[in-house]
């Protein structure tokens, strides 16, 4: 069976956050935990977003490592209207730690889709 066949859906797994096996040895039996990815952060990111609010993130706008783990902000479809312009979305910033495990989230702004951002 093809690795994407592997849930039953004929889609891949979603990578996930609590993974260990991306580990590798150093030489001497001692297993170190491998730097993660910018990608998987920003999937693990929105993924568990969408999981506690039930409505699929839109898009990662902003990632950024820390010495705790990840944090990023990540834009959600909150109240869809027509037209598509005057939908509102909010941006969530969420902390995860090193295992991508999601530690907080809080909505810092709501906005129409239609609106420019005015900050430079």
């Amino acid at each position: 069976m093809p690795a994407s066949d592997k849930n039953g859906t004929g889609r891949g797994r979603r990578p996930s956050p609590k993974d260990d096996t991306a580990r590798r040895t150093d030489g001497v039996g001692a297993r170190k935990p491998v730097k993660r990815s910018a990608a998987w952060a920003m999937r693990s990111a929105a993924g568990q977003l969408e999981e506690l609010l039930g409505r699929t993130p839109e898009s990662v706008s902003a990632i950024k490592p820390t010495e705790e783990g990840w944090e990023a902000d990540v834009e959600v479809l909150e109240l869809e209207r027509i037209p598509e312009t005057t939908s509102v979305l909010g941006t969530y910033h969420v902390t995860l730690s090193a295992r991508g495990e999601l530690l907080a989230y809080e909505r810092i702004r709501r906005y129409t889709r239609g609106q420019i951002d005015r900050r430079r």
